[in-house]
């Protein structure tokens, strides 16, 4: 078998094994963001800090003793760091202010990531990223998680379009229902520098049942990218479109990379 149709075979076999094997987390709120299957070349370095702010948004927490999202600034380094020109690794250690303030610490979570090579000149290209997770219990009412997320995206001259059907997949407490938490990227490329776009972020509930629409999470975001050598930028307004989402929410990106060479993009995408 040759490489690519290798790789594309391994991906699909990770994603059975993982959904196979657990099921369901909220989607957490320090890392806004789409998945453009693009990544760090090999033996490149990179260092993402992300953030949000909920201006306005939910006043009680989702569990007893949570975070109270209204008011909280949410956020978390990633670092990541590139082996093959088809996979990446990288690590978050995720924390979140409440007004106060009051900081908290979320625990850290560890990512791996296979893509089609060159993603970024590549007209249709994907991935798959896995996480795994442990949380403090101020953030969650599970210690372990995963994250399952595949990558689908067609990019054209000025216009791209991208997919996350992420599912959010618990590795302790309730493990019967994997939760689908999808996110979606329409931008319009306006130079290889500047690119303006709408996202979208929901969070449906669980596969085998997703909730009424009024409890779903749905959050649509406007955003502005700008990509340079090594150093790139998004900034993002959202507003919620249920009572379940938070109504206001600014979010940023910063990605530094290390190593000369295209760096990564850091678009919630």
């Amino acid at each position: 078998m040759s490489p690519a149709p290798l790789r594309a075979a391994r991906l699909l076999s990770a994603l059975a094994l993982v959904l196979g094997v657990a099921s369901t987390q909220a989607r957490a709120v320090d890392e806004i963001q789409v998945y453009n299957a693009e990544i760090n070349l090999p033996r490149q370095f990179s260092l993402q800090l992300h953030g949000n702010y909920i201006a306005r948004g939910i006043a009680e927490a989702d569990f007893p003793g949570g975070l109270v999202p209204a008011g909280s600034f949410n956020g978390t380094p990633e670092f990541a760091y590139g082996l093959f020109d088809w996979w990446e690794v990288g690590a978050y250690l995720p924390y979140a202010v409440e007004p106060g303030p009051r900081p908290w610490w979320g625990g850290a979570k560890l990512r791996t990531l296979f893509v089609s090579p060159h993603a970024g000149e590549r007209r249709f290209f994907y991935g798959l990223n896995i996480e795994v997770s442990w949380a403090t219990e101020k953030f969650s009412p599970d210690a372990w998680g995963s994250e399952v997320r595949p990558i689908i995206g067609w990019r054209g001259r000025h216009a791209e379009f991208i997919l996350n059907p992420i599912v959010d997949v618990p590795l302790s407490g309730d493990t019967r229902a994997a939760v689908f938490a999808p996110a979606t990227r329409l931008a319009w490329i306006a130079t290889p520098a500047w690119a303006f776009g709408l996202e979208h972020y929901a969070e449906l509930g669980p596969l085998r049942h997703f909730l009424p629409g009024g409890g779903q999470q749905q959050e649509l975001y406007a955003v502005i990218d700008r990509s340079a050598a090594s150093f790139d930028a998004d900034f993002g307004v959202g507003h919620g479109l249920t009572a379940a989402s938070n109504d206001w929410t600014v979010k940023f990106i910063l990605s530094w990379s290390f190593r000369p060479g295209k760096s990564r993009a850091p678009s919630p995408g």
